[in-house]
């Protein structure tokens, strides 16, 4: 049947092959009988064998053919006439709906756009681009690629999936003519209507069908409406570069849509398509190159839409499983997680927060909340504005790997609990140069510059410090550290190769909503939950095609759950580093957080929880620039974090955290008992401990402290361990000298406290003095005060002290130490006083006399 406006002559490969005097050589495999003929005599089959053998093998052969036959006839029964390959019925939309059911977030596509166009105004790169992306040997098979069917067979069974081997022919023919249901039963329609097709049009005809009917994503139907709807011109003026991008659409057009989250795989999927031009010679690489270097711009999209980074997050979820025909034509009713209330304020809090982090160079944010008890998305916003192209608007960075900084400490510090630590296990806040696992130096610094020397674990996550956080994942392992993380749900930390001490630092990129479900863990007490986002689909005729299945398992002891919750609600503990009044606070409800900063400020982090309510936030850059420095986690995502929370939960009833037991431990440096040192007062002249008879200026307050890395005492605290460790060991070495330097700089003494008194400050040590004038109750009438002394003393007198009432009158270092003193003080008027002579030696032993003295100075 000629279709109007069809050009039978084609540019086909094979027609350019014999313009240009190309042609096809196909080898065949040599086969030598000598290889394969078996050793020894040979031996002669009874002749009725051989019949018998023969006739079993005919019948059997008979038996295949007409069983094939009728399962052929069996399933070609109800297929459709190829001849009325362009009617198809009336299409429905499908509407995605809010929790409620009673608000419909987007309506799935409305009304289709079509306008045919002839295969002579389709551009010859357009053509060339999608032969080259979806089937090279279009003008040499018969509708049916039998090694790509085998290929995607194979796959099919090893991995499970459902992938396919599809000519043009067969696209053209599962998405104009039958159903998008994905069964091997349709498989086998497929190719026999394929081959039908095949017989019944020509290549250009098949061709032009296709560049008609494919759908290309959005309301797009054919080539003309996808160039009209993307680029707002017809598909006979597109660019070579716009012509690969459209090729790229009908793999995927839901995945790869311009107006979708993977605009970057989109790309790549353009780049790939324009190299494979080149290598097939439809354009030269340089052609290829400047393409790839031409900036697409896609047509504004206007479209009624709430929720736009949810509604496009489950229409992914709905192609992949039904297929795009299904959700653009099927009339689906879908009722999703999405809670309208908390989304609103999700959306407010965001643009309220905009203009201060602007002044930030912070463009964008994104935010996240799940009900930890079932994993049920409420809240998603992609990004400050989807409609903005400036900051890659349509991006949903909620589902994008980025780097979370310390907000992924809790994940280490978690294993390190499963692997025998405790909160309470002391770690030396010492700058260290670690030797990371490819053998290169590692030395990371805290986010204010300081060293806090001994400091608990509970206390080094509350603070967020960094140089224990990278002891903690090496004493965690690293291995360890990935698997609680795959089973907490990350999918982004599979190439472990990639990892080293780092990762506790952020160095691992996550997708946000997969952090934030990892957090409802602890939320939960150890309980993992698959994150869903659809409550319930329907079709068409109200039949339930699925529904929410709470999925879960344990992955976290309860008690290491309790014991990451209460480090991150205890706001105390955390003080030290972000002061009593922060963000990450709300008021008496008990709440945990954590706050991240990448390297350089290009992204911030916030991701906190209550026992019901579990919420990320990002802040930064779509185009991963850098924010201004001092942009972090606490200051720009935290604001959002707040001021969501507060009004979500609002006067909702408190939940408490379940507080963990106490850490058990038979290792000090684990229990935390020497987190704090032994202060003792201790005599400086004989290095003993102080008594009541010790000057206070011989007494001197010191701290007691074992100052070795946490590898020396689990060392010397294991039976079978060497105590200290072998000090050949490099990263022990640097572990212990960054402490030894530490505790010299900060005056910490790495001895035990002694346990002897001081025995040079005794009675016997004490000077003796007496006073030889004047005599008691002697009248004083001259204001030139004179006295006498007697003293000894077993180390010698070196001064002594002459009071008045406790008034120092003077000190007199010379023997005989008598007093020759004029009283000029004015306050020192007539009546009774006391005279006191204290006398001391070289290490301040003192004794003293003391004498009444009537003043009576003469007028």
């Amino acid at each position: 049947m000629p279709i109007p406006g069809l050009s039978i002559k084609t540019n086909s490969p094979q027609n350019w092959r014999r313009q240009n005097n190309f042609r096809h050589y196909q080898r065949r495999p040599s086969f030598d009988s000598r290889h394969y003929r078996p050793s020894g005599p040979k031996k002669k089959l009874p002749r009725d064998f051989l019949k018998l053998l023969i006739s079993g093998g005919v019948i059997g052969i008979g038996i295949l053919g007409l069983a094939s036959l009728f399962l052929l006839g069996w399933i070609a029964k109800d297929l459709p006439n190829p001849n009325k390959i362009i009617d198809r019925s009336i299409a429905l939309s499908t509407k995605i709906y809010d929790r409620a059911g009673e608000t419909i977030l987007y309506d799935v596509h409305g009304t289709e756009k079509r306008t045919f166009v002839s295969l002579t105004d389709i551009p010859a790169h357009l053509k060339n681009a999608t032969l080259a992306a979806e089937d090279r040997k279009f003008y040499e098979h018969q509708g049916i690629s039998f090694i790509g069917i085998i290929r995607s067979l194979v796959k099919n069974v090893t991995t499970g999936s459902r992938v396919g081997g599809s000519t043009l022919t067969q696209q053209l023919v599962k998405n104009a003519i039958l159903n998008p249901e994905k069964t091997y039963t349709r498989k086998i329609k497929e190719l026999i209507l394929s081959y039908q097709i095949e017989k019944k049009f020509s290549k250009d005809e098949i061709l032009q069908m296709y560049f008609n009917e494919i759908p290309y994503g959005s309301v797009a139907y054919g080539a003309e409406a996808a160039a009209q709807t993307y680029f707002g011109k017809s598909v006979k003026d597109i660019t070579l570069a716009q012509a690969a991008t459209l090729a790229a659409l009908p793999q995927a057009p839901t995945y790869y849509s311009p107006y979708g989250s993977h605009q970057d795989a989109l790309f790549g999927r353009q780049r790939w398509i324009l190299d494979n031009m080149a290598e097939l010679g439809y354009i030269t690489k340089p052609e290829a190159e400047f393409a790839k270097a031409e900036k697409i711009e896609f047509k504004n999209k206007q479209e009624s839409i709430v929720a736009p980074h949810f509604v496009m997050y489950v229409k992914e979820y709905l192609t992949e499983k039904y297929g795009d025909l299904a959700v653009e034509q099927g009339g689906l009713k879908v009722i999703t997680t999405l809670d309208l209330y908390k989304q609103k304020i999700a959306e407010e809090v965001i643009d309220d927060q905009a203009e201060k982090n602007l002044s930030w160079n912070a463009t964008n944010a994104a935010l996240v909340s799940l009900d930890p008890k079932t994993g049920q998305i409420l809240a998603m916003v992609g990004s400050k504005d989807y409609f903005n192209e400036e900051i890659d608007g349509q991006v949903n960075v909620t589902t994008r790997p980025r780097q979370p900084g310390s907000s992924f400490k809790p994940v280490v510090y978690a294993t390190a609990f499963k692997q025998g630590y405790t909160p309470q296990t002391v770690l030396y806040d010492a700058v260290t140069k670690f030797i990371n696992y490819d053998g290169q130096n590692y030395e990371p610094h805290n986010y204010n510059l300081k060293e806090h020397g001994p400091v608990t674990m509970a206390k080094a996550l509350a603070g967020s410090l960094n140089i224990p956080a990278v002891k903690t994942i090496y004493l965690a392992g690293i291995d360890n550290v990935l698997n609680l993380a795959e089973s907490l749900g990350y999918t982004t930390l599979s190439d472990r190769s990639r990892f080293g001490l780092s990762l506790v630092l952020g160095g691992g990129e996550v997708k946000l909503l997969e952090h934030a479900n990892a957090f409802a863990v602890f939320a939960r007490e150890g309980e993992w939950h698959a994150p869903a986002a659809i409550l319930e689909v329907r079709d068409k005729d109200g039949n339930v095609l699925e529904e929410y299945k709470k999925i879960e398992k344990k992955v976290l002891t309860n008690e290491i759950a309790r014991q990451i919750n209460q480090i991150l609600s205890d706001n105390s503990l955390r003080a030290y580093i972000f002061g009593e009044q922060n963000y990450l606070t709300l008021g008496s409800r008990p709440v945990a957080a954590k706050t991240g900063t990448t390297n350089d400020y290009h992204d911030a982090w916030t991701i906190g929880y209550t026992p019901s309510l579990v919420t990320g936030v990002w802040v930064g850059n779509s185009n991963n620039k850098e924010m201004r420095r001092g942009a972090d986690g606490s200051v720009v995502a935290a604001p959002i974090w707040h001021n969501f929370m507060s009004r979500v939960l609002g006067d909702t009833p408190i939940e408490e955290f379940r507080a963990p037991e106490p850490a058990q431990s038979n290792k000090p440096v684990l229990n935390g008992s020497i987190a704090e040192g032994i202060k003792v007062k201790i005599d400086k002249t004989s290095g003993k401990l102080a008594t009541n008879l010790t000057p206070e200026s011989q007494v001197e307050e010191r701290t007691y402290r074992p100052t070795h890395n946490i590898l020396y005492y689990l060392n010397k605290d294991d039976p079978q361990g060497d105590a200290p460790p072998d000090l050949s060991d490099q990263q022990y070495q640097r572990w212990e000298e960054a402490v030894q330097r530490w505790a010299q700089e900060n005056n910490i003494i790495s001895e035990e406290p002694p346990t002897e008194y001081d025995d040079v400050h005794t009675l016997a040590s004490q000077p003796r003095v007496t006073i030889t004038s004047p005599s008691e109750n002697q009248i004083i009438t001259n204001r030139f005060l004179t006295a006498t002394i007697n003293t000894s003393a077993p180390r010698g007198v070196v001064r002594v002290e002459y009071y008045l009432n406790d008034q120092l009158l003077k000190t007199i270092f010379n023997p005989p130490f008598n007093l020759e003193v004029l009283i000029s003080d004015s306050t020192i008027q007539n009546g009774f006083y006391q005279l006191k002579a204290v006398a001391y030696d070289d290490i301040d032993n003192q004794g003293s006399d003391t004498i009444n003295s009537n003043l009576n100075f003469s007028p």
